[in-house]
């Protein structure tokens, strides 16, 4: 991309599209278009066809996306796959008619089979059954990635797709009903602290693992992938290390300050046993992530202080 080169960016007020404006104004590219949902909702196919007739973008980061924890995914399917089936079919078609020279997709970990072998390589994509959970999330994400490839193939188009880790970072989503699992182990640590109780009661066992990275470090991936990727297999985005929910818990209460027990309800389901990255391609491109995960959460937790203040 050219410094001047016009980058539409869609879903800029997410966690990841907010990481990528961040990303690109750092770096000095200083046309980048951007629309809020109530200006421009990407389900909408007229709406989109009609945004990028008028704007001729020359590079697309597809961030935007309807997204949301295992109870926001269990409890409404059918919304999570709609929403983001057209969101993605909406954008691709638009930017091949368009002639965009480049798009990136964005995708989910969630994609991957359950079962998958660990650490989970980019091959292993429709090679076995989902988590249930997030099924219709993930359906909706390989759609869009498959999509990406099928334009590839028959049009010529360069269009590559990422597939970030479980990620964190600031405007994340801290609600308790629809966040992930690191933003709310940080809302419920710091509420636990501040009201004085003595423990915090977590989901699951504790014993599945995660990878979490730092969404800073995905957006700055994404802008090297951008500038030097092109192929068909899309990008698995990681570090390449994972640990226990429970060795996570007692980090962000840690970072928190919080002194009291953790508990967990084993009532409630834990999602996939494991979900580790290969980022062997990723680093053969010459990137490496830059952020621990504790200095990602000192980070993200001094936010989200500033934000209650």
């Amino acid at each position: 991309m050219e410094k001047t080169s016009k980058i539409y960016v869609a879903g800029h007020r997410g966690l990841v599209g907010s990481a990528i404006l961040r990303a690109l104004q750092c770096q000095g590219y200083s046309n980048v278009i951007t629309r809020t949902h109530s200006e421009l909702d990407l389900r909408n196919q007229e709406a989109v066809n009609r945004l990028f007739e008028q704007e001729k973008p020359d590079y697309v980061f597809l961030a935007a996306a309807k997204v949301g924890g295992i109870w926001a995914n269990s409890q409404s399917p059918a919304d999570f796959c709609y929403d983001n089936l057209l969101i993605s079919a909406n954008v691709i078609h638009a930017a091949y008619v368009n002639q965009v020279k480049k798009l990136l997709f964005l995708g989910s970990s969630c994609i991957y089979p359950k079962m998958a072998p660990q650490p989970i390589k980019e091959e292993y994509l429709l090679t076995g059954a989902l988590e249930p959970t997030n099924e219709g999330y993930a359906l909706a994400k390989i759609s869009g990635m498959q999509l990406c490839k099928y334009y590839r193939r028959q049009y010529g188009c360069d269009f590559i797709s990422a597939m970030p880790t479980n990620l964190y970072g600031i405007n994340d989503n801290f609600d308790l009903n629809n966040s992930h699992v690191l933003p709310a182990m940080i809302r419920k640590f710091h509420e636990a602290k501040t009201q004085n109780k003595s423990e915090v009661v977590l989901w699951g066992t504790g014993k599945v693992l995660r990878e979490f990275l730092y969404v800073d470090d995905l957006a700055d991936a994404l802008v090297h992938l951008i500038n030097n990727y092109s192929a068909e297999i899309h990008v698995n985005i990681g570090t390449g290390e994972d640990l226990s929910i429970n060795d996570l818990a007692i980090l962000v209460r840690d970072v928190v300050g919080f002194k009291g027990k953790i508990v967990y309800d084993t009532s409630k389901p834990d999602g996939t046993p494991r979900k580790l990255l290969d980022v062997s391609l990723l680093h053969s491109t010459g990137w490496h992530h830059n952020t621990s995960l504790r200095k990602g959460i000192e980070i993200v937790y001094d936010w989200y202080q500033k934000q209650l203040k």
